[in-house]
């Protein structure tokens, strides 16, 4: 199996919904260097992330395996290695391998492949969320995450660390231009760049929060206060977080949408240092660089904020590709972070293993080439603030969610893309709800899943001392970052 590349650059960011970004075609936020990146390549305009918060999204990135299958379900339970990854693959291929900026596996000590880690970021103390695990059954509230104590212009510790994380990459692609002019077999390698922007907190310096007046931000759709009636399922993680209540007001909430959008676009400059990099150490020519985030954020619509939800908001990812090879394109197939596994492989020339076999996902390379207009996406929530599992199925047109004990949803993506009206009761669709129920049954069974997820959580609860001692472990801010070298 040849190479293709001699480098792969994996550009991660955290939290960002896609459709907020010039190349998914928003009018308002401003991404040059990431629209610039997909003019060259290719744009999946329809990836998905395989469950839409942190820690569960980044094992299944790392495996290429669901959840249900690694089954890291929530922000306490994280990838520790056990199960191989891309970066053991490629070290055992020949490839050097490493890390800088977020993670967020259990702990940097854990072998998980990287032949170095800098800058890491891993789930707070080991430990995470714990208080995020006690749901079987679920409070009737929390005490909060303390989301929106900061937002609006400054200076916050992630915006420091996102900056020295684009350092940090640009510093290993001068590393390998040296390393190849000082010789001609040197090995592949890859570099996975996590950056954290734009991830609460919403603070974000003045310059860019200047880009977006909060008069003339667009106001968040499907709010409640219009008369919308939300999911039961949903309704009951809005109870529990009460997220939209800790903002105050309208004013704030304006201030929090602007900030999230200026946030998007300090994430971009940053990606773009790296990229201009790239090109100025003539890397390009050798280079698959692929940007990506872990899940989205709800910003507001249905009056929800942060992730957590199976709507695109939080479940859409950005997907893109490029380098030598890559078609400019915009590509419709489904696709889900559990393809950056062998797609990494691939570009690098790293066969996979027997033990691969059953991972599900398939290399994007030849993707970039010609749709699978068949092809599924899947994701599952099993975390902070569910009462039960929630699964969703996206193919063709339709995309379907499967809520345990509640009614199910399904929207027509074609005539319904922003997901306004749920066609579950539609006489004229029950044939494409009954064979997307059963396409979800064939390879889960959604009962198990969520009665497995549940019995693994009371575990680590009851491992804490019980319900009460677990409420109040874990971090409930955002996670912490290293101090800056001094």
């Amino acid at each position: 199996m040849a190479a293709r590349y001699r480098n792969v650059l994996l550009l991660c960011s955290d939290e960002h919904d896609p459709r907020h970004s010039g190349f998914m075609g928003s009018p308002i936020v401003r991404t040059p260097h990431l629209d610039r990146l997909a003019d060259g390549g290719s744009v999946f305009t329809r990836a998905y992330t395989p469950s839409p918060i942190c820690v569960p999204a980044r094992a299944s990135l790392a495996t290429g395996r669901w959840v249900h299958d690694h089954r890291c379900w929530d922000n306490a339970i994280a990838y520790d290695g056990r199960q191989p990854s891309w970066a053991h693959r490629l070290h055992q291929g020949g490839a050097a391998v490493e890390s800088i900026g977020k993670l967020h596996y259990r702990s940097a000590h854990d072998d998980t492949g990287f032949d170095r880690q800098r800058e890491a970021v891993h789930i707070a103390d080991g430990m995470g969320q714990v208080w995020g695990c006690v749901r079987d059954p679920l409070p009737l509230r929390s005490e909060g995450a303390g989301l929106f104590r900061r937002i609006g212009a400054g200076e916050s510790e992630y915006n420091r660390f996102d900056r020295r994380v684009a350092d940090g990459a640009v510093e290993w692609l001068v590393a390998r231009t040296r390393l190849t002019a000082a010789t001609r077999d040197v090995q592949p390698a890859m570099l996975f760049a996590g950056f954290v922007a734009p991830h609460f907190p919403l603070v974000v310096p003045q310059a860019y929060l200047d880009l977006y007046p909060t008069a003339s931000v667009p106001w968040p759709k499907l709010r409640p206060e219009t008369g919308v009636v939300r999911h039961p399922w949903v309704q009951r993680q809005a109870e529990f977080n009460h997220l939209d209540a800790q903002l105050g007001d309208d004013t704030r909430r304006r201030l929090a949408i602007a900030s999230y959008f200026g946030l998007v676009s300090f994430i971009d400059e940053q990606i773009g240092r790296v990229l201009t990099a790239l090109e100025d150490l003539g890397l390009a020519g050798e280079t698959l660089v692929i940007y990506t985030s872990d899940h989205g954020d709800n910003l507001g619509a249905r009056g929800m904020w942060n992730k957590s939800l199976l709507y695109r908001e939080s479940t859409a990812v950005p997907l893109l590709l490029s380098g030598p090879g890559i078609p400019q394109r915009r590509c419709a197939t489904n696709t889900t972070l559990v393809d950056i596994f062998p797609t990494v492989l691939d570009a690098l020339g790293v066969p996979p293993q027997a033990a691969d076999a059953d991972l599900p996902g398939r290399s994007l390379l030849p993707l970039t080439e010609r749709d699978a207009p068949a092809r599924m996406a899947f994701s599952e929530y099993h975390a902070v603030g569910s009462p039960s599992a929630a699964f969703m199925l996206a193919q063709g047109r339709y995309k379907y969610h499967h809520y345990v004990g509640y009614e199910p949803e399904l929207f027509d993506l074609d005539d319904d893309p922003q997901e306004t009206t749920s066609l579950h009761a539609s006489p004229a669709h029950r044939e494409v709800l009954v064979q997307l129920e059963r396409d979800l049954r064939a390879f889960v069974d959604p009962v198990a899943v969520d009665r497995m997820a549940k019995d693994d959580q009371n575990a680590l609860v009851q491992h804490h001392g019980g319900r009460e001692l677990a409420l109040g472990l874990g971090k409930r801010g955002a996670t912490p970052v290293p101090e800056a070298p001094r």
